[in-house]
């Protein structure tokens, strides 16, 4: 069983350090091997493995891809807030309210990033130096209320939260891929962070355990924060489009069972 559950935890580590969605991974796995375990526990006992990877992978990402350090210093505070006013909701609302929502918005981005090859793409420069920053106007400010938005989902239900951040980072300010994997990563970071805090003070994190988990998902994160680097884009994106397709269909044969 903590064979398994090690073995799952690096494999969420990769796949978040990569596009995001490792949550889809670890969740189920604690809720399959640990039966009795309240699904609360699961998710934050998973927080405590998830923000050791993201922080890991960030620290790894930042050595080589430059990032938009204002809109950084902005969206981090509102990450963190948010995500803890989503962990604190956790107790007063049903998953169900966000499923459908985030189905409908998981096939909508696999649509547009299958049919826009151009999408994530660097417009000039190496691949890891990103766009031409967009720092100010109405996109600038929608990405920030989009962060607060999606970190609030991250607290609440979370799978797919760095996808969100990257399609986010992407799409509203023109940033490649690599870049948005960066910053998705500082800004997850901070989620999951602050609704872990939350998590901690209610207690329900599952600490000897979420520790193991923690360095199991360190080392997939490093892994796949290599991978972001030495490949580029074109890895990225379609790492993407599978990991979106995956929870879109994960998520509707939860909503229909």
């Amino acid at each position: 069983m903590l064979a398994a559950l090690i073995a799952g935890s690096a494999m969420a580590g990769f796949v978040d350090a990569v596009v995001g969605g490792g949550g889809l991974i670890l969740i189920p796995l604690l809720m399959v091997f640990l039966p009795g375990t309240p699904a609360v526990s699961a998710i934050a006992t998973n927080k405590v493995a998830s923000v050791s990877g993201t922080a890991s992978a960030t620290v790894s990402l930042l050595r080589t891809v430059r990032v938009d350090r204002r809109l950084v210093s902005v969206g981090v505070p509102i990450a963190l807030l948010s995500a803890a006013i989503g962990a604190l909701l956790a107790s007063l609302m049903s998953n169900a309210v966000l499923r459908p929502i985030a189905i409908i918005l998981l096939v909508a981005v696999g649509c547009y990033v299958a049919l826009k090859p151009s999408f994530g793409q660097a417009v000039t420069g190496p691949h890891a130096r990103g766009t031409k920053p967009i720092t100010g106007g109405w996109r600038w400010a929608i990405a920030l209320i989009a962060i607060g938005i999606i970190a609030i989902y991250d607290g609440f239900f979370g799978p797919g939260t760095g996808t969100f951040l990257i399609i986010v980072l992407t799409a509203l300010l023109g940033r490649n891929f690599i870049e948005s994997v960066t910053m998705a990563k500082i800004f997850n970071t901070s989620t999951n962070l602050g609704a872990l805090v939350v998590f901690t003070l209610s207690g329900v994190v599952m600490w000897k355990l979420g520790i193991i988990l923690a360095v199991a998902n360190i080392v997939g994160a490093q892994i796949g924060a290599r991978m972001v680097i030495t490949k580029g884009t074109g890895f990225v994106r379609a790492m993407l489009l599978v990991v979106v397709t995956v929870m879109a269909i994960k998520l509707t044969v939860d909503l229909l069972m």
